[in-house]
């Protein structure tokens, strides 16, 4: 099997939560690494293992990434990564598609998800790295991972969503460890 290093400089974690209920707010954490062992002729026995760097996170306000930081949600202090594992490849969806089982950690709690990947390459680039990518994406809600901060609203309804939308596009390059 294939061993490919998640290149930090072409990889980000995206995720798009609601506020007030009426519109979407998008944020990143541009710090992500990890390993990928994948080989496209034997996808079912691929695995994954990244971690990303909570104090990354960037949403383009800066009060707002501070308030995403503290204690009434990452809490960055206390838990500075989000771990990732692969547990299986559930079932291939079509070309260069596949559904990844997974735990997630976020905030000291590992929960079950599955992401639905597609993937393109390999590539040989300009410079001699042979490169793989990944797009995937998966829904979680931010209270099963003791994210629970909140304002209520006149009127009903609250200021965050607890649905939140997670992409994550990885570029990585073959090693010959």
């Amino acid at each position: 099997m294939a061993k490919w290093v998640i290149d930090p400089d072409h990889s980000v974690a995206m995720f798009v939560i609601r506020h007030l209920m009426i519109a979407n707010v998008h944020g990143h954490f541009n710090k992500i690494e990890g390993t990928i062992y994948f080989d496209p002729a034997n996808i079912t026995l691929a695995s994954v293992e990244a971690t990303i760097d909570v104090a990354s996170i960037c949403t383009g306000v800066k009060k707002r990434d501070d308030h995403l930081r503290s204690p009434d949600f990452f809490d960055v202090e206390k838990y500075p990564k989000i771990l990732f594992k692969s547990m299986e490849v559930e079932k291939i969806t079509g070309n260069n598609h596949f559904k990844l089982n997974s735990n997630l950690t976020i905030h000291g709690i590992t929960r079950p998800v599955t992401l639905e990947v597609e993937y393109a390459g390999p590539i040989k680039s300009p410079f001699g790295a042979t490169s793989l990518s990944f797009s995937a994406t998966t829904k979680i809600n931010r209270e099963d991972f003791s994210m629970p901060w909140n304002e209520t609203m006149e009127g009903g309804g609250v200021m965050v969503g607890r649905d939140v939308d997670i992409t994550l596009d990885v570029e990585a390059d073959l090693t010959t460890e």
